[in-house]
C-alpha cells in the first residue's frame, strides 16, 4: 500500500442532525482538544472548521467520521470531552492493532457516539 497518510483529501464534510443547537454544542466541546474551532453559526447549524452541522428532518446517519489527532494526549482529551458533552463511549482510547500496519502506522484511536448516533473518532497515527 503506497499512500501518503498526511495528504488532505476532503475539503469539508456536512452532516444532518435532528437538533442543531445540541449538536453544535457537542461538536464544539468534542473538537476543542484537537484545536478545531467553530468558524461561525448560521440559522439551523454551524461550521466547525471542515465540519458543517445542519438541522434537517432526516439525519445523515449514522455515519463514521474520523478526525486527525497529533498525539495520544489529544485522543484521550477528545474522548473525555465527548463524554462530558453527553456523548456515548463507543471505544476507549487505545491502539487498534487491526488498523495498524508498517505503512499506515500504529493506530491509536477512540470512538464517541454523538447525539444522533454518529460514530466520531479521533486517531493518531504513530510512525517509528
Amino acid at each position: 500500500m503506497d499512500w501518503d497518510w498526511t495528504r488532505i483529501v476532503f475539503d469539508h464534510v456536512q452532516i444532518s442532525v435532528r437538533d442543531a443547537e445540541a449538536s453544535v454544542a457537542f461538536y464544539t466541546a468534542l473538537l476543542e482538544p484537537l484545536g478545531i474551532p467553530p468558524l461561525g453559526e448560521f440559522e439551523g447549524g454551524a461550521q466547525l472548521a471542515n465540519l458543517v452541522v445542519v438541522a434537517r428532518d432526516e439525519t445523515s446517519g449514522p455515519v463514521h467520521i474520523a478526525f486527525v489527532a497529533e498525539s495520544r494526549e489529544q485522543v484521550e482529551a477528545f474522548h473525555r470531552a465527548g463524554l462530558e458533552a453527553g456523548g456515548t463511549d463507543n471505544g476507549p482510547p487505545g491502539v487498534r492493532e487491526q488498523y495498524s500496519s508498517p505503512e499506515g502506522g500504529r493506530y491509536y484511536a477512540t470512538f464517541v457516539l454523538d447525539p444522533d448516533g454518529n460514530n466520531v473518532e479521533a486517531v493518531c497515527r504513530e510512525f517509528d
